[in-house]
């Protein structure tokens, strides 16, 4: 049947392997024009002209488009302050500054290649850290104007792009009554998202509507973001989704979509649009880069009495999400740990960066790295057990994060902690690292744990459901499937077990929005709880649809049917039964189709809604509790690190498909890795300096152990038989349980990240 909690095949696994599949990347169209973009070679200058001449000269070039060509607003998810091509300013290395309009793709990028673009560069702002200076340029020095989404008030400032600030005002008796004071400073680089797919739109326009076809995490917002940049309504264009070759969260938002958009209108043609692999890299929204500085007051007990946190994260040239992001650190800080009271400040920051974005767990790996590093410095600075100390400091149910929304269950973590000590008890191994200290030049070890909550995306969701008169259902839904399986596994086997269906007999359509409802789409976690929710709601109603129709088919009450292997039959009489098939046979010719569709949106949980300034997201949906434990070797000669053991408790509400959630936490570790160790998007003069894999350092399979994962079902009364969020979470804790493991073989703190092997042997010469 359905095999819920059981691992079916994935609806896409066929297509994908035998390589039948149609990706974005795939697509072409009779007659169609390709256009190419551009781009910026200096991060901030002053354009003054731009030549096209050498482009019109290559064959099959027919037009260059500059600024003068296209709209002349701003525009932005939450700040309106991106122009639609750069028109007297350059913000950022790879900035688009004109289209090349041609016959063919290698044309297209000729022509690119030809525009001169004549850039008088400016000294660019490469770091928050110089944005912040005292007297710095303003990277925008008229964002006064630029609009706010809604008008709201986030903080901005000159440099600042948003401002969330949390202060109850009565942290100085608290320090001051401390027996000590622990400080530190953490850092964290950018993360680029990896994925092989390039971005890239086709476009049609016809008879007053655009038709964009795409590789995409977010349909509907990608259909409401190219409204606003052409200046239409969101109902002129609809967005067709295919298969995505990965994103991670780099295909949430506008890329060369509504470029293509608007030379579908200009031409009459098919419009195609495809990033190069050093543009993918050049313009990727990467995780931001942050500095996080946290002191606590802290009695001679243990107790944290007070907590001070700064945090400045990157937003790059352009704000993008970065004012919504800036809330997460009150979900993090003062949240599974009892820190007394707390002052939370956040600030994100213009720099002549490429604009920084979504990528798996958004701000919550280098948020928990700090705070988990802190948990640490802590511990050692009281002479305890760090393990011991995080189960003493554990909140309780009931106790309010710094929003004033209570903790629920986070009892979860008591549990977590002791189901991981079961598998890898921590006492012993922190024996077997500490001899290895003894050992002289032998190889040292350690052993790190990190704790976490995170949300489930509460974003609206919306499905479909129908009987189709073979018996089999169809669940019409712009939800994407970007590899979790969420949709190609999950959301089946919800529908086919309400409908007592095989999941094989369960079909999902593609994305397209003037076919479903709104959906939220592929990000945080969100496909099987909210939409699945939708779908379980849906199918609840074309189930009581079944049973009316087979009642009167039947001829026998409605409480009396049940159904089972796509048959419905009266129970206690196996032989008085209808299929599915007949079901809908005879509804649709007498009553109508048997269909029925639901939305679902999460609730917003209790909170305190003036608990801080400039703060967009208010709330912690669903919570989900999360503990890792690394154990790691290093060669005191070389500085290399070696991950010999990984363990990941996770809690998810019910494990729909086991073989997928295991998947979902094998990669979210193996990202965590490379954000921990190895991977690196260095920035020079505000360019960066890595351009290709080569040079990026993404964590091969000999560098990833097999992870060891137990699974904690907590079922959550909203969620679809209990699910909640799980593709998300594996990636937040990793680097924290990294750093605190090395910071133990080495016996010396590490709060930069990534640990080079150069790090390592700083850390042992400090500690000598």
């Amino acid at each position: 049947m359905s095999g819920l909690g059981a691992s079916p095949a994935r609806s896409d696994a066929d297509a994908k392997l035998r390589g039948d599949a149609v990706f974005g990347a795939d697509l072409v169209r009779p007659g169609m024009l390709w256009a190419a973009l551009v781009r910026s070679p200096v991060a901030a200058g002053r354009i003054r002209g731009i030549d096209a001449e050498p482009a019109n000269k290559i064959d099959d070039v027919l037009e260059v488009l500059t600024a003068a060509d296209v709209p002349d607003w701003r525009t932005g998810v939450i700040v309106s302050d991106a122009p639609f091509l750069a028109a007297d300013y350059v913000a950022f290395e790879g900035e688009p500054l004109a289209i090349v309009v041609a016959e063919s793709r290698a044309a297209a990028e000729a022509g690119a290649r030809a525009v001169v673009a004549d850039i008088e560069p400016v000294e660019p702002i490469s770091t928050p850290e110089q944005a912040l200076a005292p007297g710095a340029r303003l990277v925008h020095p008229d964002w006064n104007r630029f609009a706010v989404a809604g008008g709201a008030d986030i903080g901005r400032d000159g440099n600042v792009v948003a401002e969330v600030v949390h202060d109850p005002g009565d942290l100085d008796a608290a320090f001051a009554a401390a027996d000590l004071v622990v400080e530190g400073t953490y850092r964290t680089p950018r993360q680029y998202q990896a994925h092989l797919e390039p971005k890239m739109a086709l476009a049609v326009f016809e008879s007053g509507r655009y038709t964009i076809e795409v590789s995409h995490q977010y349909p509907f917002r990608l259909r409401d973001r190219i409204a606003q940049m052409l200046a239409v309504r969101p109902s002129s264009l609809r967005v067709v989704g295919h298969h995505i070759g990965g994103g991670f969260g780099a295909k949430l938002d506008v890329s060369v979509e509504a470029f293509a958009a608007l030379l579908a209108q200009r031409y009459r043609r098919p419009v195609r649009m495809q990033h190069s692999a050093l543009e993918e890299r050049l313009v990727a929204p990467c995780r931001a880069n942050a500095l996080v500085s946290v002191r606590s007051a802290v009695g001679r007990d243990g107790t944290i009495l007070a907590t001070e946190v700064e945090i400045v994260s990157d937003s790059g040239a352009y704000a993008n999400n970065g004012p919504a992001l800036s809330s997460i650190p009150m979900f993090v800080f003062g949240s599974i740990y009892r820190v007394g009271t707390a002052r939370i400040r956040t600030r994100n920051v213009y720099t002549n960066t490429a604009p920084t974005g979504a990528y798996r767990g958004v701000n919550g790996p280098w948020l928990v790295f700090a705070n988990e590093r802190h948990m640490d410095a802590i511990a050692d600075a009281l002479g305890r057990d760090r393990r011991e100390y995080r189960l003493a400091s554990l909140a309780q149910d009931g106790e309010l994060m710094r929003n004033g929304q209570p903790l629920e269950e986070v009892s979860i973590l008591h549990e977590a902690f002791e189901r991981v000590d079961e598998l890898a008890p921590w006492h012993a191994i922190a024996e077997r690292t500490a001899a290895s200290k003894s050992l002289g030049n032998g190889v040292l070890r350690g052993v790190g744990q990190a704790a976490a909550v995170w949300l489930t995306n509460p974003m609206p969701g919306h499905a479909t459901v129908k009987l189709n008169e073979d018996g089999t259902a169809t669940v019409i839904t712009s939800a994407t499937e970007n590899g979790s399986g969420a949709v190609a596994t999950g959301l089946r086997q919800i529908a086919a077990e309400a409908l007592g269906l095989a999941a094989d007999d369960v079909i999902i359509t593609m994305p397209d929005t003037d076919a479903t409802g709104y959906d939220a789409g592929s990000q945080g976690s969100r496909i099987t709880h909210v939409v699945g929710r939708a779908i379980a709601d849906a199918s609840a109603e074309v189930r009581r649809q079944v049973i009316d129709q087979a009642s009167h088919m039947l001829e026998a009450a409605p409480e009396d049917l049940e159904i089972a292997e796509s048959v419905v039959t009266v129970a206690g009489v196996p032989a008085a039964s209808v299929t599915l098939g007949q079901v809908a046979q005879a509804a649709t010719w007498s009553e109508g189709p048997i269909a029925a569709g639901a939305s679902y949106v999460t609730p917003t949980p209790q909170h305190d809604p003036m608990c801080a300034t400039g703060m967009l997201i208010k709330g912690w949906p669903t919570p989900t509790y999360h503990l890792h434990q690394a154990e790691v070797s290093v060669d005191p000669v070389t500085g290399q690190v070696t991950v010999d053991r990984y363990v990941v408790c996770q809690e998810v509400g019910r494990a729909i498909h086991p073989a997928a959630l295991a998947g979902q936490i094998q990669g979210g570790v193996a990202q965590g890795l490379g954000f921990a160790l190895s991977e690196r998007v260095d920035i020079d003069h505000g360019r960066y300096v890595q351009r290709t894999f080569k040079e990026h350092g993404l964590p091969l399979a000999a560098d990833v152990p097999k992870v060891e994962m137990i699974v904690m079902e907590h079922a959550d009364a909203a969620g679809p038989y209990g699910a909640k969020g799980a593709a998300e979470p594996p990636v937040v804790p990793v680097a924290a349980a990294i750093a605190n493991a090395v910071s133990d073989a080495v016996g010396a703190p590490i709060d930069t990240l990534p640990i080079t092997p150069a790090d390592v042997l700083d850390a042992l010469e400090r500690a000598q």
